[in-house]
This record gives structure tokens, C-alpha cells and sequence, in this order.
């Protein structure tokens, strides 16, 4: 193998040659070449041209460019601030307020066209400015750099994304809530190790899940307040030279804090990282009420029904109803998850500051973003339209998730729990031997495994007793049940701030 480079002022070529053939590897740049130095950002002490290649690999607009209102709003902000240091006339501040208004009107109508040259969403709005206004658009970028520009724009852009996370979190706790509510009396298996474990309410393993949300949601706004911190005013790394008003800067665009170093404002993206974790937890608890789902709604279990909305059929079978709005929501944990595992191997890597590597925050975050929010809202839709077969849950119910019950009954007549639990699976493995259901076993059996059986034994045979005995906080009786539900929309009526009063 032997390679090859040829380099001319139109030609930049990088070839491998292996086993008799020469194959292109980098790439080749036109004699026109590709946009001027001079017209980037940062253009001053370069000259010539950018490879094509690299201003594509080098280039974010293509996804950042969803952050203009996050970019136009910080600057806005950033105008004020300039000119109450006295570094914009008022000619300018105002002209420069109009453009980045008229900007904001352009993508807002979708007339926004982005140019070659446009490497990223600050690039882009700037170049535009220039555009409607002249050079007085030079001047808005005084004393701010890309570096505390970005992260601006992406802590307010977050910052709108997790109010509606949090929205949708919290309409499908709702959903889960009412739905306990109306379906308390079912009665269902519960499970654990994938085996019947012991009946339990349907309405708890209901809000189950909800508990988990409620967690999801009380993480999000700690989040949210570590988001809200303003790094605007921070520079590239040492800070402003000009008496830029950083609490100017932070009420107008409604942060709670300011940044306290400018070095770890720029250069630390601990925010995106704990949301991409968040996401992840979040899409796992979804997951998890999803892959239940999936079982409960095959045909050996047939405890529920999706909704055609949220069902497919088969392409070759046409019996099929596949879930898979549930699968989908399953897959999405580990596509989350990945995001976040994939960014925190990109910051273990970095010495302080800002560095190019941190380009790859944002495709992670608006991924986890989209991905969590499509989740949210397909599970919540599933929730609410899903049907149960309260006849099957129950069907399903058997005598030997008694067995418990029947330890219990020992322990009340003043057996210790270790002798109670042996003695009921000595009854367990006597109705085994005996290929008969557990509450078959004849009063000579009991007897026969200890006289405190004989009795009213008969009275552990009761599904609907059974359940009503677990009314300690936090059990599946209908008591603590009820007790879940009204601490959760006590919960929701706090956490969901009240609508504004009708004018």
C-alpha cells in the first residue's frame, strides 16, 4: 500500500493505493474554492479559501439553526446592554432592534434564506443584519463571543423545552391518575420475576408509574434551575472588558442567576449533560410501563387493548395488531441513552474552556428533546385510550398467590413469620403433589401440616380480602390506594401553576 498527496492551488487529494486501484479519499476543492476566510466571523488573519469539506464538517447551521429565536432574543438583549455602556448610539441600538425584529419575522414566515458562508445560527442572523441595516451590525458583536453566544442560546432554548416537558410529563400523570381512579375495583396478578406474585389492585400498578413521573418531574425543574443561570457577558474565556450590565442582561432575558466564572461558563455543558441523563431515566421508566403493556395486551395475557390509533397492522398477515407505539416507546430509551452516553464520552476528553468538541451538544440535545417529547405524548394518548378486560385481569388471578396469605394467618395466630412461611410451602408443594389448585387442599391436608390450619383456614380464599389487607401507607388496599391519588393531584395542583383570571 503506498500513498500519495498532491497539493496545487485547485487540487487537494489525498489517495491510497491498494491492490492495483487509486481511490479518492479526502476530497477536492474547485478552482472557484470555497467561501473566503474574510468573510467569516473569524476571518481576519486568514487567507484564501476554506476546503469544501471542511466548512461542511466544520458547519452546525444545518441543526442549530433551530435556536434563531433563542439567538435574535440574546441579542436583543445584548443591544441594550451596549448601549447603555454607552458602546451603541441610539441610532444604532434602535436600528439594530428593527433588524433583528424583521429577521425574526423571516423565520418566523419561513423566508429566512440561509447563504453559503452561513457556518452557524449566529453567523447566519449577523449576516442578515448587515444585510438590512449596514455596518452598525459590526458593532453588536462588541465585547460577546461565540462562546458565551452559543451557550446563551441554547440554556434559553432548554429552558422553553423543559417547561414543555414538563407540560406533557405532567398531562400524563393526569392521565394515569383519572385513570386509577375510575378502575379501582379491578383486580389483577401483580408480578415480580416475571412470575405471579401476589393480586394487587390494577389502579397501583397504574400509579406506579405515575410515582416515577412524579420523580421525573420534581428532577426536570432542579434541572431547570441550573439552566437558568446567564453566561452572556462571560466573552470567549476571561470575560468583557466594557461595562457590559450583566444584571441588565439577565432580567431581560428572565435568568435567576448569573454566571459566577467566565472560563466555566463557556466551557462546561453540565446542563445538557444532566438533561440528556434525565431524558434517559425518564424514557427508561417508559419503557418499563411499555414493555408491560406489551405483555398485558398479547393474547396469552389479554388483560388490555390498544386503541387502533396507536396499533399497526402487518404487512403479510392480516390478523396482526402489533403495539407499536409501545415498542417505539421502548426502542427510545436506548436511542436517549445513547445521546448521553455518547456526549459524556466527548466531555471526559476535554481540557478546560471552550473547545470545537462541544459542536456536538446541541444535535444530542435537541435528539433527546424530540425523542422524549414524541414519548411523552404517544404514551400519554396510549394511557388515555386503552382498554382493560377486567374479566381476564381476575381470571387470571389464581390460589396459590395466597400463599402469603395463608403465612399470615399463621403469623395472626402467634407463629413466627419463618415457621409461618415454611409451613405455607409445605402447602404449596402438598397441592403440587396433589395436582390440585391451593385452596383445594382438604382440612385433613392442612391438619396434617399443622393443627393452627384446621379452622376457618377457608377464609385466606379470598382475593378481594386479600388486597384490602395491605392498608399500611403506600399498599394496593383501596384506602391507600385513594390515599396515592389525592396526594398526587394535591401534588399536580401545586406543581401546575393556576391559570391566569379571565379579564
Amino acid at each position: 500500500m503506498a500513498a500519495e498527496v498532491r497539493n496545487s492551488s485547485n487540487v487537494v487529494a489525498f489517495h491510497v493505493k491498494a491492490q492495483g486501484c487509486l481511490e479518492p479519499f479526502w476530497g477536492f476543492r474547485s478552482r472557484a474554492g470555497g467561501p473566503r476566510f474574510g468573510a467569516k466571523l473569524w476571518g481576519g488573519r486568514f487567507t484564501g479559501a476554506t476546503d469544501p469539506v471542511m466548512e461542511r464538517f466544520n458547519a452546525s447551521v444545518a441543526y442549530d439553526q433551530r435556536m434563531w429565536d433563542a439567538d435574535l432574543r440574546g441579542s436583543k438583549a445584548y443591544a441594550k446592554a451596549l448601549r447603555q455602556a454607552e458602546l451603541l448610539g441610539a441610532d444604532e441600538t434602535d436600528g439594530i432592534l428593527r433588524g433583528l425584529d424583521q429577521i425574526g419575522e423571516e423565520w418566523s414566515r419561513g423566508a429566512f434564506v440561509l447563504k453559503d458562508g452561513d457556518e452557524d445560527i449566529h453567523a447566519a442572523n449577523e449576516r442578515r443584519l448587515k444585510e438590512l441595516i449596514g455596518p452598525a451590525a459590526g458593532k453588536l458583536h462588541t465585547g460577546r463571543s461565540r462562546n458565551d453566544q452559543v451557550v446563551t442560546d441554547m440554556r434559553l432554548w432548554l429552558r422553553d423545552g423543559i417547561a414543555a416537558l414538563k407540560d406533557h410529563a405532567l398531562l400524563l400523570i393526569s392521565a394515569l391518575v383519572e385513570r386509577a381512579a375510575a378502575e379501582m375495583d379491578v383486580l389483577f396478578p401483580g408480578y415480580t420475576h416475571m412470575q405471579r406474585a401476589q393480586p394487587i389492585r390494577w389502579s397501583h400498578w397504574i400509579l406506579s408509574h405515575a410515582v416515577a413521573l412524579r420523580r421525573d418531574v420534581e428532577r426536570l425543574q432542579e434541572i431547570g434551575k441550573r439552566v437558568n443561570v446567564l453566561p452572556l457577558g462571560s466573552g470567549a474565556i476571561a470575560g468583557t472588558p466594557f461595562a457590559i450590565d450583566r444584571e441588565l442582561l439577565r432580567k431581560e432575558l428572565r435568568f435567576d442567576e448569573i454566571s459566577l466564572n467566565s472560563m466555566d461558563a463557556t466551557g462546561q455543558r453540565d446542563f445538557v449533560a444532566e438533561f440528556l441523563f434525565w431524558a434517559s431515566l425518564c424514557a427508561t421508566h417508559l419503557s418499563k410501563m411499555a414493555e408491560d403493556l406489551l405483555l398485558y395486551s398479547t393474547k396469552e395475557f389479554s388483560f388490555v387493548t390498544l386503541a387502533d390509533a396507536y396499533s399497526t397492522g402487518s404487512s403479510l398477515m392480516p390478523q396482526k395488531k402489533n403495539a407499536d407505539s409501545l415498542e417505539l416507546i421502548r426502542s427510545k430509551a436506548g436511542r436517549i441513552f445513547g445521546r448521553c452516553a455518547g456526549f459524556m464520552m466527548t466531555l471526559k476528553g476535554l481540557p478546560s474552556c471552550y473547545n470545537k468538541d462541544l459542536q456536538e451538544d446541541k444535535e444530542a440535545m435537541f435528539d433527546a428533546y424530540d425523542s422524549i417529547l414524541a414519548v411523552l405524548q404517544v404514551a400519554a394518548g396510549v394511557v388515555s385510550t386503552l382498554k382493560i378486560d377486567a374479566g381476564a385481569m381476575e381470571a387470571a388471578l389464581s390460589p396459590d398467590m395466597l400463599a402469603t396469605d395463608l403465612a399470615y394467618y399463621l403469623v395472626r395466630k402467634g407463629v413466627a413469620f419463618r415457621e409461618a412461611h415454611a409451613l405455607a410451602g409445605k402447602a404449596v408443594l402438598a397441592a403440587e403433589s396433589k395436582k390440585v389448585p391451593l385452596d383445594q387442599l382438604t382440612a385433613e391436608d392442612l391438619n396434617a401440616i399443622s393443627p393452627l390450619l384446621a379452622g376457618d383456614a377457608a377464609s385466606v380464599w379470598n382475593y378481594a380480602s386479600s388486597v384490602e389487607q395491605y392498608a399500611a401507607a403506600g399498599g394496593t388496599a383501596e384506602s391507600s390506594v385513594r390515599a396515592q391519588l389525592r396526594h398526587l393531584r394535591a401534588w399536580m395542583a401545586n406543581v401546575r401553576p393556576a391559570p391566569p383570571p379571565s379579564p
